[in-house]
């Protein structure tokens, strides 16, 4: 109910466009400079990033003024931005937007099509994104956010459980894994072969990012899900993801309870790993050494498909530019993006300072790279993995969809309370009223 409410305040505030024009976001001022309001995330290494490009930037146009402040967490990031656009103070650029909540805001008209700006084109092709950029075009054939950096989410292994058990490689096909899975259980009867936790039987939306939508990727080559208004699932590679599932449970494979970092403690073999894990690592757990003793790859596949040709859920966040915000600050932003994406040195310095992989296609073939990837291999196989991403869905529901994927499907069979093909059609009913409604 506050969703909508915030949704209709922002839809009633659009239609007056003027306000949005002269409130929010800077404009020219009397002595010719041009503000430009930049919200980052709110994580200090990537605010650390915005706010040395602004100085740098401004050292080489000193009409333009970048303010970098941090969104504001509170109740969260989205609704901060929504309340911001409702009250017309609304920044010029903000970035942390995910596909799924810009499908909000354009839906309510209140961002730019980026591939209207004349700075577009000219950003991709600098900044070498065409494969990467392709999955983001919406519903609409518009491009609404500017991705930044894209994170392929991987599976973490233990080989050394691995290795105990028969295996000098990670499993990577559905029945590769239940054969592992019955001969762990042989050999260590108190262990799991994925150790996901209680985030498993959880309903609320973003989990299924990290299992659902990472098993369903791989097997469906990065089917769109929905588009647009359609549920356009692929319903066989949805059924398999299902079926997996539920005979690596019946199989007692599944840790689905709440447990301490029980990938890291060894009580299991695989989870998904995100790039973010490894610096709490070095702390936590030292004795995790990438080659030694876990691996990552993509996510397993049903029989028959080829492991390497696997796509994945990719975590990935970029910029978006508001309709609201001065003619002149959206061209000041636009301007200023180009210049920050025109330099390679750039994407470095982001991938130094955040560990979170740019958004671009040859992560693995520019020097900068090489030399972080030499001092930190357990990144290279996400930035090899970069262009397999897929990114969330562009549906302003997807967090009733997602909500309706766990609570009719995927909940129900990590608790054994339903059949996968049961389970599969009343989701795609439920969604499918959900799209309608």
């Amino acid at each position: 109910m506050r969703k909508k409410r915030i949704a209709m305040l922002l839809a009633m505030t659009l239609v007056g466009g003027a306000v949005l024009t002269a409130c929010g976001g800077g404009g020219k001022a009397a002595d010719g400079t041009t503000t430009v309001e930049f919200w980052a995330a709110p994580n200090p290494p990537q605010q650390a990033f915005w706010q040395e490009m602004a100085k740098e930037y401004e050292s080489v146009k000193p009409d333009v003024k970048i303010n970098v402040s941090p969104i504001k967490e509170s109740p969260s990031s989205e609704a901060s931005i929504q309340a911001a656009i409702a009250g017309g103070n609304a920044p010029t650029v903000a970035e942390n937007i995910n596909r799924g909540f810009a499908a909000q805001l354009s839906n309510s008209k209140a961002l730019i099509p980026l591939d209207e700006l004349p700075q577009f084109q000219e950003i991709v092709s600098s900044r070498n994104m065409k494969g990467t950029i392709k999955p983001w075009v919406f519903a609409d054939g518009h491009q609404y956010v500017l991705p930044i950096y894209s994170n392929p989410m991987l599976i973490g292994w233990r080989t050394d459980l691995l290795r105990e058990i028969g295996y000098n490689e990670p499993p990577r096909t559905y029945g590769e894994i239940l054969d592992a899975t019955s001969k762990l259980k042989e050999k260590h009867p108190d262990k799991f072969m994925w150790t996901k936790g209680a985030d498993l039987a959880d309903p609320t939306a973003w989990k299924r990012w990290f299992d659902f939508f990472l098993l369903y990727n791989a097997a469906s080559d990065g089917n769109k899900f929905v588009e647009g208004t359609s549920l356009v699932a692929d319903d066989k590679a949805g059924v398999e993801v299902l079926s997996f599932v539920d005979e690596l449970r019946q199989a007692g494979g599944i840790l689905s309870q709440n447990a301490t970092d029980p990938f890291e403690t060894g009580a299991g073999v695989f989870t998904d790993i995100g790039p973010w894990t490894f610096d709490m690592w070095k702390t936590k757990y030292p004795e995790l050494k990438y080659g030694e003793n876990y691996e990552l790859t993509l996510p397993p596949v049903p029989d028959g498909m080829d492991p390497a040709d696997a796509k994945t859920y990719a975590d990935a966040k970029g910029l978006v530019i508001f309709r609201g915000a001065p003619e002149a600050s959206r061209q000041a932003a636009a301007e200023f993006l180009k210049w920050v994406y025109s330099k390679e040195e750039h994407d470095v310095k982001w991938f130094e300072q955040t560990n979170l992989p740019p958004a671009r296609d040859d992560l693995t073939e520019l020097e900068g790279f090489k030399q972080i990837l030499a001092e930190k291999p357990e990144l290279a196989p996400y930035a090899e993995a970069v262009s397999k991403g897929v990114p969330a869905m562009d549906n302003p529901k997807f967090n009733e969809i997602q909500t309706l994927i766990g609570q009719e499907a995927f909940n129900k069979i990590i608790r054994g309370e339903t059949d996968p093909q049961t389970g599969w059609d009343n989701m795609k009913k439920a969604i499918e009223g959900e799209l309608q409604s």
